[in-house]
């Protein structure tokens, strides 16, 4: 993490230990403390980052019990030695994917994000990764992330516009168009490739 992003680190703790001490702790006046000390954290992202302090809380203080990483699935769904990527609202590229539901495995989160960013229907086929978001992506996220890369066979199905997608379209690795990077770089996207031509991968994490 660079020096100048120490900040979230430290509020990020803050609120980690906040967040158990309110799960573990029986004292009333402990867990006034406690949130407090929430209450800090939350203040700290929101000053530095600029988002309200409504944002910061329903992003960062909604949870309960011992905290734990958040989940990211992205799909890797090749064809004719090209990837699949879909353009979000903002004129972005990434790989299809989004957060693992509470009631989904993340094969079935990954099977189900293709469905409604990119209107295919695939199998998941093959963990390509999983990897610390913060050592990969920009910007750091007040939330810890774990992103997990998913091969992915396309079955049926076809691009619908949606909420989310605007278009989609298959990309060689030497052509690729401007990504969301906070998403996927062109580094994870490489890497989706050499899995993809792999006789035998090993799946890599941090």
């Amino acid at each position: 993490m660079e020096q100048n992003e120490k900040w979230l680190q430290w509020a990020v703790e803050l609120q980690s230990l906040a967040q158990a001490g309110l799960y573990y702790g029986k004292d009333p006046f402990d867990r006034e403390r406690y949130e407090r000390i929430r209450e800090i954290s939350a203040e700290m992202v929101s000053c530095k980052s600029g988002l309200s302090m409504e944002k910061v809380e329903d992003l960062f203080c909604g949870e309960s019990g011992y905290q734990t990483p958040k989940l990211d699935t992205r799909a890797a769904i090749f064809r004719d030695g090209e990837i699949l990527l879909v353009q979000e609202n903002n004129g972005t590229w990434s790989l299809p994917g989004g957060w693992v539901d509470v009631d989904l495995s993340a094969a079935e989160s990954a099977v189900k994000e293709v469905r409604e960013e990119a209107g295919l229907e695939v199998t998941a086929d093959l963990v390509i990764a999983v990897q610390d978001r913060e050592k990969h992506n920009r910007p750091v996220y007040a939330c810890k992330v774990c992103k997990i890369f998913v091969l992915c066979s396309v079955v049926g199905g076809q691009f619908a516009p949606n909420s989310e997608t605007v278009a989609s379209g298959y990309f060689p690795l030497d052509r690729l168009p401007p990504l969301a990077e906070e998403k996927n770089t062109a580094e994870q996207v490489r890497m989706c490739f050499d899995a993809h031509r792999a006789e035998h991968w090993t799946t890599l994490f941090d």
